[in-house]
């Protein structure tokens, strides 16, 4: 019984802490790491190599539908997209709680910028493969991408 009991306060203690405002957010570098199992799973799921994926966070993006389902694949296991629409909602969330300070309104700003995009594609990869374009293009310095 001292165990379940514990057990649950350490689980309620731990929510609280990580709906917490004042848990900070993540640096730039950690953000990365994060995103490598993301990455390794959608290239080799949309049978792309480390070499065709490494550089999109510097705005390599290959306009082929395999990349382009790549993308879509990211946004889907960081819960970006929901059925098949991009949640750019989700997108500003995720922003504020993972993002360093000096980046969450220059990265929020792009996000917002290109919200519109996604609208001119019925497919999900098209959609989300020129959003993530439209980011990178309006403001390169705090885009991030697996």
């Amino acid at each position: 019984m001292l165990y379940s009991s514990t057990f649950f306060l350490f689980t309620v203690l731990l929510i609280l802490m990580l709906d917490s405002p004042y848990v900070s957010s993540m640096t730039r570098e950690q953000i990365k790491n994060s995103g490598k199992l993301i990455k390794k799973t959608c290239s080799a799921k949309n049978g792309l190599t480390e070499d065709q994926v490494k550089d999109v966070d510097k705005g390599k993006f290959i306009e082929e539908k395999n990349f382009m389902c790549y993308i879509a694949c990211v946004y889907k296991m960081g819960q970006t997209i929901k059925g098949n629409t991009i949640n750019h909602d989700m997108m500003l969330r995720q922003v504020d709680m993972m993002f360093p300070t000096e980046m969450k309104v220059p990265v929020k700003a792009a996000i917002e910028h290109c919200r519109g995009v996604a609208k001119n594609y019925k497919d999900v990869c098209e959609a989300s493969y020129w959003t993530a374009k439209c980011t990178y293009e309006f403001d390169p310095a705090n885009f991030m991408f697996p």
